[in-house]
């Protein structure tokens, strides 16, 4: 297998999944603030951008508009849901002789509906649906190449980039998680920890 194609699967199957992991923290973090007050919902925030590795120049307000906004349509942030999933397509279109008909299909429906949301669009943003099709397209798109397309090379270069990516993100959250807890992970954590996290 040539090195290019290669490349093209690893990092179409990184940016794919941290779209999914970045539209599955938001989801969760929106549900959490309908039970707590602004002041909980902006360290939350804080954490969550912390857990992304956004950038500080973008992390501005701490609202949830904008925060969701910044996280999913802002094209300034490379880790956007936005640029994850346009850089996924052209990851696959640069290799699309190398997947299924089905797989280019479903992560253009994928792109279509993210660019289809309007730069000032809000609504759409707080309700939750958006978040949970980008999670559902994720999971799609990996049940489509696993059962279109061959388990040779290509397709462990998908897994590979697939589970680096997830690695690589769940150790970021639990570095967060324990960076901010009041006593020594060694000791026994109160349940409240859990849900403050």
């Amino acid at each position: 297998m040539l090195s290019r194609v290669a490349d093209s699967l690893y990092w179409m199957s990184r940016y794919l999944e941290r779209a999914e992991h970045t539209a599955r923290l938001i989801d969760v973090d929106l549900q959490l603030g309908l039970d707590q007050s602004p002041l909980a919902g902006s360290e939350r925030w804080r954490r969550l951008f912390e857990a992304l590795q956004v950038p500080e120049s973008l992390t501005g307000t701490l609202d949830s508009i904008s925060v969701t906004h910044t996280l999913t349509l802002n094209r300034s942030n490379p880790s956007s849901i936005f640029c994850c999933v346009a850089a996924a397509r052209d990851s696959l279109r640069n290799v699309r002789e190398q997947c299924s008909s089905a797989m280019w299909e479903n992560l253009n429906r994928l792109y279509l509906q993210t660019i289809d949301i309007p730069q000032t669009e809000t609504s759409i943003l707080q309700s939750g649906e958006f978040f949970r099709s980008v999670q559902e397209g994720g999971h799609l798109f990996q049940g489509i190449t696993d059962s279109t397309m061959t388990h040779g090379q290509g397709w462990h270069y998908i897994q590979l980039g697939r589970f680096v990516e997830r690695m690589e993100t769940v150790a970021a959250l639990v570095g967060v998680h324990f960076k901010r807890l009041s006593q020594p992970p060694d000791q026994s954590v109160d349940g409240a920890e859990y849900l403050n996290g």
